[in-house]
């Protein structure tokens, strides 16, 4: 990537990671089209290959700054001694929230990376991959799961809740519109009913 990117008005340079955002989280790497991420951003091709080099060089560095962006916002928002699951749940779902209202589909974008099936795309970002999921399992790892209904474990409610909201974001996304108080008004809710199902009365 030529550095001078970072020369540019933000105002700009976020244009251009959102346009990227969205069209690769729409399509993935294999069938996301450059001219429609430069239509998207409002800026010629040749502009965009000048400070990115290549589709790759653009997908690494978004993938990069995503995580970058997501983790900075996590490590000051998230409680650091809080071991509540849901409380846990709903501080990261506030910082996704501080992070969409500048990044729409950034979110998004990471989610749909993980089910990535073009090789070279993988590899460019397996270390940022795993690095990631290593931060969110480091978040979650120290909840307690002392006050749950008894049949249900800690791992069955963390992937319902993953499952739940996942498939909130790509409804969201479905309906053309996305909105991130919307979705995160209807994820907060979700996450209140699904602890009333799962968490004993005090």
């Amino acid at each position: 990537m030529n550095d001078k990117f970072f020369d540019l008005k933000k105002e700009k340079q976020d244009r251009m990671i959102n346009a990227a955002l969205k069209v690769f989280a729409g399509n993935g790497y294999e069938h996301a089209s450059t001219d429609e991420i430069v239509k998207e951003a409002g800026i010629s091709k040749g502009l965009l290959f000048h400070y990115f080099i290549s589709k790759i060089g653009l997908y690494t560095f978004v993938y990069d700054y995503s995580v970058k962006y997501l983790l900075l916002e996590l490590n000051t928002g998230v409680d650091k001694e809080e071991t509540d699951f849901f409380k846990l749940t709903r501080q990261i779902k506030n910082c996704e929230l501080q992070v969409m209202r500048t990044y729409p589909y950034l979110i998004r974008f990471l989610s749909e990376s993980g089910r990535e099936q073009n090789s070279e795309a993988l590899e460019a970002t397996r270390e940022k991959r795993v690095y990631l999921g290593k931060q969110y399992d480091r978040l979650l790892e120290r909840t307690e799961n002392t006050s749950l209904r008894d049949g249900i474990s800690m791992d069955q409610l963390k992937k319902m809740v993953q499952l739940t909201l996942d498939g909130l974001m790509a409804e969201a996304f479905f309906e053309g519109s996305f909105q991130p108080e919307r979705y995160m008004e209807d994820a907060l809710g979700y996450l209140l009913l699904l602890e009333r199902l799962c968490v004993r009365e005090a």
